[in-house]
Order: C-alpha cells, then structure tokens, then sequence
C-alpha cells in the first residue's frame, strides 16, 4: 500500500535561489514525521508546497497513491490538511472562536440562520472542547488575540487546525513560543492526533522533542531530503550529522 501523501521530485527557484532542489517527502496515516534542518535546508518552503502555499517548478505529488495537485490552501483545507506556521495567520482583532470558525462560521437554526445569525454557543463549545483536549491556557475567549501572549496565540493556531483536519496536521516549530508545561501538552496532543489515524508532520529545532514524538525523521539539506531515520535506535548526534552533511544515515536510516 502506497502512502497517505507523497512528494517526488520537487524543485522551486527564487531567482539564482535554488529552495527545493528534487525534494521528497512521504508520510503514512496514523504516522507523526519530523522534517528537520538547519535555516534554510527547505523545510517550510517545501510545507508551502505541499499545502497548495507555493507553487513548483516541477515535481509530481500523490494523495492515496493517485497523483493529486493542491494549487490552494483551501484546496488542502477541502482534502482534510491544515497547517499551522510560525506567523501563526490569526485574525489579532478577532476573539479565539471567532478566529478558530472563520471562515467555518455555523449559522443558526431555521430562519435566524437563514438571515445569517451565527450559533456562537455551539462555536464556543466546540472551541472550549478543543482548548480542554491540548491542556491550553487561554486567557479569554471572548478577548482579541492580538492583546494576547505569543503562547497562547500558538495554542489557538493549534488547537484550530486539530480541530479541522482529519488527514494531515503540519506543525512548524509549534512549541517555539510556549512554556514548558504548554511544550508538554502540545507534545501530548500530536500523539493523542496521531492515535485517531491523522497524519502529523513536525517541524522542529528540538531534537529531543523530535525523538520524543516522530515514528520517522526525514531530514533536509539545501533544498533537498538527504536522509530519513526510523526513531528507534537514532540519536541527537546521527540527525545534526545528516542535517551538517558530516555523517552519512545509519542504524537504520536511509540516505535520500
């Protein structure tokens, strides 16, 4: 059985910038997968095309084995893929329901929902309900985001593409901003997301965490896959190897 979403031959240029050079990627359902490297090996840039963020020059991209193009975001949206970036791309002057439905809004019931009246109780529980399952610590929902913490922002952004995707949740450097209990809720969150089938894919700069909670590391270097590690048996050292381009993939990873 082929995987849930592949990527073969990417490849993107900005000018004399080469950003993707025939990258790959694959992740299977149920799996979490670590994207890893140094600033500028990719990464994000090669999210962006996969989530119809950025086109390519050239590569092919499979959904279920069958050849797929995703030229939008909503288009991912649509396939049951969110994202969440390091900007985050929170509405600052709206509240977090507001934020967590936009777009999604859910009209009320017969006539009042006809002329357009929202069910914010309903959108409100919902939200409630997903900030209680990552452990969040939000301030106000009815208060705009932008007067709140730079963790708290990264919680809702979070909590928002768990609560929308049923296929794929990327994450990019989700516990940059966050504290160490919040670190251990986010953490807990992708295993529980990955345990009800949903594919996760990880960006971060903390190994440890990386190791933590990836089935597979699949590391990136100018622009392009170089390696990718089974968690079992890998250390720190064999990913910053891969990532500098001074050790070669072993026990049990495979060069790309």
């Amino acid at each position: 059985m082929g995987f849930l979403l592949e990527a073969r031959g990417l490849s993107r240029s900005f000018g004399q910038v080469r950003a993707l050079d025939n990258a790959a990627f694959d992740i299977n359902a149920g799996e979490v997968v670590a994207l890893v490297g140094d600033n500028g090996a990719g990464k994000s840039t090669l999210v962006k095309a996969l989530t119809g963020n950025l086109a390519v020059d050239s590569g092919e991209l499979f959904l279920d084995g069958k050849p797929v193009t995703i030229a939008t975001p909503h288009q991912a949206s649509d396939l049951g893929m969110e994202v969440v970036y390091q900007d985050l791309a929170l509405a600052p002057h709206l509240n977090p329901v507001q934020n967590m439905f936009l777009g999604r809004e859910t009209a009320r019931r017969g006539p009042l929902g006809w002329l357009g009246f929202m069910d914010e109780k309903a959108m409100r529980a919902r939200a409630e309900a997903g900030f209680r399952e990552l452990g969040a610590t939000v301030r106000s929902m009815t208060a705009p985001v932008g007067a709140m913490s730079g963790g708290q922002r990264q919680q809702i952004a979070i909590v928002r593409a768990i609560t929308w995707a049923n296929r794929i949740v990327f994450l990019d450097e989700p516990t940059a901003a966050l504290g160490v209990v919040q670190t251990r809720n986010v953490l807990d969150t992708v295993k529980r997301v990955r345990d009800k089938g949903i594919a996760v894919v990880l960006i971060s700069h903390s190994m440890p965490e990386v190791l933590e909670v990836a089935d597979r590391v699949q590391v990136m270097r100018l622009g392009t896959r170089v390696a990718t590690f089974a968690r079992e048996g890998t250390t720190v050292d064999q990913l910053v190897g891969a990532m500098t381009g001074s050790l070669q993939a072993t026990n049990g990873g495979t060069t790309a």
